[in-house]
């Protein structure tokens, strides 16, 4: 009788044991399906964006200087009475390519642009990270990511730091969103 019993119980314990490997080995197959799945859509995103990114102008300038552009900016902007918008980003960067679309592209958009501000895009890249200009405005790439954009009143005083992703919808970008943010930073007369 205990030998039917020992032998009962091993057998039991080893279909056990037998159904827990054939899971894991079933789980592992899946999320290796999983992974290969994700990566196939992760390589999809990264062809499509840079497909988008190829038709996209390029308003950054690697070689330009960064601070002497900004000086003449804010001469300009006192004679014109208007404030300064800086987009820090890069070329390498579509969510700054796809704002500077967005902007160039709707005319709502562009007059308000250009009845009020000077704009200037503040190139960050490996050729010129503009560190010293980065540095005087406190880093916000560093702490928001790019693009963001620094809004300097006609005499080059900073007076607001805006991060992008609250701007973003969808793929792009809301139009009110956007809207909202120009018509808060237009100077005061």
């Amino acid at each position: 009788m205990k030998k039917l019993l020992i032998t009962g119980l091993l057998s039991f314990g080893i279909l056990t044991f037998s159904q827990e490997l054939k899971e894991k080995t079933n789980e592992r197959e899946t999320n290796k399906a999983l992974l290969i799945k994700t990566d196939h859509a992760e390589l999809q995103a990264q062809k499509k964006a840079a497909e988008e990114k190829s038709t996209l102008p390029k308003p950054y300038n690697p070689k330009a200087n960064a601070e002497q552009d900004i000086k003449k900016l804010v001469a300009k902007a006192k004679k014109e009475n208007k404030n300064i918008m800086i987009q820090a980003g890069g070329n390498w960067c579509i969510w700054c390519l796809r704002f500077n679309q967005f902007v160039q592209t709707n005319d709502e958009l562009k007059k308000i642009v250009d009845k009020n501000f000077l704009y200037y895009h503040l190139n960050y890249s490996p050729d010129n990270k503009n560190e010293k200009v980065f540095a005087k405005y406190g880093k916000p790439g560093d702490k928001f990511g790019y693009p963001v954009f620094i809004v300097l009143d006609k005499t080059g005083k900073l007076i607001h730091i805006q991060r992008s992703d609250v701007l973003e919808e969808d793929k792009g970008y809301g139009l009110e969103k956007v809207k909202d943010f120009f018509l808060q930073w237009v100077p005061k007369i």
